[in-house]
């Protein structure tokens, strides 16, 4: 057996990623220290509680394709996961459209008429396609034509990441939908209906997940427990470091040192608590930003209103761009069966008028986009809360690139016992097991079981655990389920 090497850890963050990281060291016998600023643990996803009601700031699906991971959940969870069936729709003007769309669903709903200028929208855009594909509007606009992208993808897209779809690059849509167009729909539709028929295997969505019965900060409530030793309220004051590594963390006026160092804080947030402070070239991480997240979750006076786990909203008249229905997570999120909690989520910048609005006024808000849509009436809104997160999505525009590589370049040649980890902590938008792989591959390498490049994870070499291997087709199989994300597109040139 490899002899396991046992340095003092400190971690920043009690979310999965920081809490994974524990969790690893903990089983290994090695000590860890956990700092937390808030008082509960999950970051993002924790599960909040309000008169009995539970709910996610999200969704939290508990899917991955690495064994190691879902290992973790079941040892934690055990007989407290379930497994859930997902169904999740498009929902526009009052109709529910299957994604992928299905054709004849979507002519069915659209109309004859609006179907037909849809086709005739599509062979425009196949016989005379825009040139020179540089962003996702022209993109989707060639292979679904105008129509269809207006009502289908534009309007979600630019509610979540803030900024219009020809501005972010082309090369997203060919991660997060390649393979996808009008033609390849077709065929996978006759697939379905003709036998013999061979249509092209799509990358389509789960049709079950797990999630722990109370939600998913269940998962890490628990783990925090475990793992022990997880200081709350515990806000990062300053980082002390000199060349060679960090040498200790400062909060509220207590200094906390360590051998070796995880970190989950967004980059720009780590980067100002250096003390000293950081290199010059550091301070393009100044440049870093992220879209914030309101969820309003409304307690409304009737048992199902509709039987998604969540919705996305294409409507462009109201704000709202997804609407979760707990229930239908798990049961014991809402305490009485005769009533509804749905959680209302708008993607916002920090600062702007809905992120300044008053509790009340979101409340309102949520009962009328409701109304709007058909889905409840405002006066069935019975009670409800609202938490704002900051930083739920780190945006990737044009200066995302150059500070992620100013903070990977202090990493190894300033502090090299520091790992960032996690969603924010690396600066990309990825899914709860990715943030957590993060988290037990650091662990690893404090350890020195193996070593892992957290930035560009390979399998060079293979993860071994009780009969659990993290290969190279396991780490080619979780990226594949990873999130894609928008990057800005090139500045069109006349």
């Amino acid at each position: 057996m490899q002899e396991v090497v046992a340095p003092q850890t400190l971690i920043i963050g009690a979310g999965p990623a920081g809490l994974s990281a524990a969790y690893e060291l903990h089983r290994h016998g090695c000590s860890a220290t956990v700092l937390e600023q808030s008082f509960q643990a999950g970051g993002l996803s924790r599960t909040e509680s309000y008169k009995g009601f539970l709910f996610d700031i999200g969704g939290h699906r508990f899917f991955t394709k690495v064994a190691v991971v879902e290992k973790m959940w079941w040892t934690v969870l055990g007989e407290n996961l379930l497994l859930r069936p997902r169904l999740s729709r498009v929902f526009y003007h009052g109709k529910y459209y299957s994604y992928p769309l299905e054709p004849l669903e979507t002519v069915l709903k659209l109309g004859i008429w609006e179907s037909v200028l849809s086709m005739l929208s599509y062979m425009k855009a196949a016989c005379f396609p825009i040139p020179h594909e540089k962003d996702l509007e022209s993109w989707l606009i060639n292979r679904f034509g105008v129509r269809l992208y207006q009502r289908f993808f534009k309007t979600y897209t630019e509610k979540v990441w803030g900024m219009p779809c020809s501005e972010i690059a082309a090369e997203w849509a060919a991660q997060r939908i390649r393979g996808l167009s009008i033609i390849s729909l077709v065929k996978t539709t006759l697939a379905k209906f003709i036998p013999g028929f061979s249509g092209p295997q799509l990358k389509t969505l789960i049709d079950e997940f797990l999630y722990p019965r109370l939600g998913p900060g269940m998962m890490w409530e628990k783990t925090a427990e475990l793992v022990g030793n997880v200081h709350y309220g515990q806000e990062v004051e300053k980082i002390l470091w000199s060349r060679g590594g960090v040498r200790g963390v400062v909060t509220g006026g207590r200094t906390w040192t360590a051998d070796q160092f995880i970190t989950t804080m967004p980059m720009r947030t780590l980067i100002r608590c250096l003390e000293p402070k950081g290199p010059e070239y550091l301070n393009v991480v100044e440049n870093l930003r992220y879209r914030d997240f309101i969820t309003v979750a409304v307690i409304l006076k009737m048992k199902d209103p509709f039987p998604d786990n969540w919705i996305y909203v294409h409507d462009e008249e109201v704000r709202v761009g997804r609407i979760q229905n707990f229930k239908n997570w798990s049961p014991e999120m809402v305490p009485d069966p005769e009533l509804t909690c749905l959680g209302l989520e708008y993607f916002v910048f920090e600062g702007d008028d809905l992120w300044n609005a008053s509790d009340a006024d979101l409340l309102k808000l949520a009962g009328k986009e409701l109304e709007i849509l058909g889905l409840a009436k405002a006066a069935e809104v019975m009670d409800g809360k609202v938490i704002r997160e900051k930083k739920a999505y780190p945006v990737y525009d044009d200066a995302y690139g150059e500070a992620v590589a100013a903070v990977r370049r202090f990493l190894s040649e300033e502090v090299p016992n520091l790992q960032c980890v996690g969603r924010n902590g690396m600066h990309r938008y990825n899914n709860q097991d990715h943030s957590m792989l993060t988290g037990i591959l650091a662990s690893r390498n404090i350890m020195k079981l193996g070593e892992f490049n957290l930035w560009d994870v390979n399998a060079d070499e293979d993860y071994h655990e009780d009969g659990f291997r993290l290969t190279k087709e396991a780490i080619h199989d979780f990226e594949e389920s990873q999130p894609s994300v928008p990057r800005k597109a090139a500045a069109k040139t006349a």
